[in-house]
């Protein structure tokens, strides 16, 4: 399905019989931000620094509000543990108690359903696609990229092209998630992508296919238990680590060559992820949250996110304004990569979430650990 193709889709699973409970665009920033000094803190979850250029973001929100704290609680947690950061903090006005979260497209719903967040409508709320927005501001659309491999060139030898290559024997030890797929998002979806690459539609067949093909890629000895990450591919413990293309491309750049690393779409399936933002139902400083919210979807923030390869959720509105710099846009990978990509319905990510959640263990039957 294409981007255009999910947004529809999605508009009638995410806004059936919903109003505006508000008008957009008629946030006072200065009112807004004298109420967030007065609170003087932001705490973040899941978070690091080198995920989506976090970095920029941070370095930006900090320099247009300097008395603003920012306090970030463990930047490795998986989408299901910040949510957990919430449900254990709902009386905590502390450090430990998250204002805000950024989590994959599934549990943004979910956090709605369970009440854990609040709406909040951002000044350029109009300029986010309609159907990647809960229509009442609880959760939208922040940034989206495709499933890739990063490669440690050094020690991998030829390059894997797809999802099928993974099983050749030549990468025995060497393919890992970059996370846990119990519980992480981007891991969870990497099994979805698998088993598109076995042709199955997006959903519970491309998760039980996925589940397979892990399995399979286990009984091989291809697969290695431990979280990927930039580190462990650097060392050649995960020399080829399955994750979103924004994170390859910025560990590649990272590593700048010591090793050298390849960012590989795979051929035989394009799986693209959405995330999604909200503020927390318990926020110890909700002021703070809604101006962190502001900075991402300003044109500042959005391009921030695109220097760290991931495509924010205004992107076709800034090209169409020129604000984008022509110098960023010539770093991104080929347009080709993006024009292949399936964008699953909202119902299509639950289904899999749940299937592969439930399936991991008894299916494939290793324990990833960090």
């Amino acid at each position: 399905m294409t981007l255009s193709k999910w947004l529809a889709a999605s508009a009638l699973a995410l806004q059936a019989g919903a109003a505006l409970a508000q008008d957009a665009g008629t946030v006072d920033l200065d009112a807004l931000y004298e109420a967030a000094k007065a609170e003087g803190m932001l705490t973040t979850i899941a978070l690091p620094r080198d995920w989506c250029n976090y970095q920029g973001v941070f370095d930006t929100f900090q320099a247009k509000y300097p008395e603003i704290e920012i306090n970030e609680l463990n930047p490795n947690a998986s989408s299901a543990e910040e949510l957990e950061g919430i449900r254990a903090n709902r009386e905590n006005t502390g450090p430990q108690a998250p204002d805000v979260i950024d989590v994959g497209l599934a549990f943004g719903p979910q956090a709605q359903e369970e009440g854990l967040i609040q709406p909040y409508k951002v000044s350029t709320w109009d300029t986010i696609p309609e159907d990647a927005k809960e229509a009442d501001g609880h959760w939208y659309g922040d940034y989206y990229g495709v499933m890739s491999f990063a490669v440690n060139t050094d020690l991998v030898d030829p390059v894997p092209q797809s999802f099928a290559d993974l099983l050749k024997p030549e990468y025995a030890g060497q393919v890992a998630l970059a996370g846990d797929p119990r519980a992480s998002n981007q891991a969870i979806l990497a099994v979805m992508a698998a088993g598109m690459a076995q042709g199955a539609e997006p959903g519970q067949a491309a998760a039980e296919a996925g589940l397979q093909f892990f399995k399979e890629l286990n009984d091989a000895g291809n697969f290695v238990p431990v979280i990927g990450s930039s580190g462990t591919l650097a060392q050649g413990t995960t020399p080829i680590v399955i994750q979103w293309d924004y994170n390859a491309l910025a560990t590649r750049d990272t590593l700048a060559g010591n090793p050298p690393v390849e960012v590989v779409v795979p051929s035989d399936a394009t799986l693209a992820g959405v995330y999604v933002q909200a503020i927390s139902a318990f926020a110890p400083h909700p002021n703070a949250a809604k101006l962190w919210m502001e900075h991402l979807y300003s044109d500042e923030g959005q391009i921030e996110w695109l220097k760290g390869y991931c495509h924010p959720i205004r992107y076709t509105d800034l090209v169409e304004r020129g604000v984008v710099p022509q110098d960023l846009l010539d770093k991104l990978p080929p347009a080709e990569a993006y024009e292949r990509a399936v964008f699953p319905t909202l119902e299509q990510v639950n289904a899999n979430s749940e299937a592969v959640v439930a399936g991991w263990d008894t299916t494939v039957g290793a324990d990833v650990v960090e």
